[in-house]
């Protein structure tokens, strides 16, 4: 009985340890997805920014200024906007 005892405790313990493995590896994974996908919004946004300074020549505006100007035009660009190009 005593053994049987031993050895279900021992049994315990290993799952335990593979259980606490697997949870380990599952936020590890979860982190590195997150972090992927953090760095391609990153790269978007980045992008984004670019193409705006570049046709509307905003490299000399600050962060306000630019949202003024694009506030100025936004009306006019959404309604004028392309089917493709809106939100489904």
């Amino acid at each position: 009985m005593n053994n049987e005892l031993n050895h279900l405790e021992k049994q315990k313990e290993t799952t335990q340890k593979k259980l606490e493995q697997r949870e380990w590896q599952l936020k590890k994974s979860k982190y590195y997805e997150n972090k992927k996908l953090r760095k391609e919004r990153t790269r978007s946004l980045i992008q984004k920014g670019a193409l705006l300074d570049k046709y509307f020549e905003t490299n000399h505006l600050s962060i306000e200024e630019t949202e003024e100007l694009l506030k100025i035009f936004s009306d006019y660009v959404n309604a004028k906007k392309p089917d493709q190009f809106k939100k489904e």
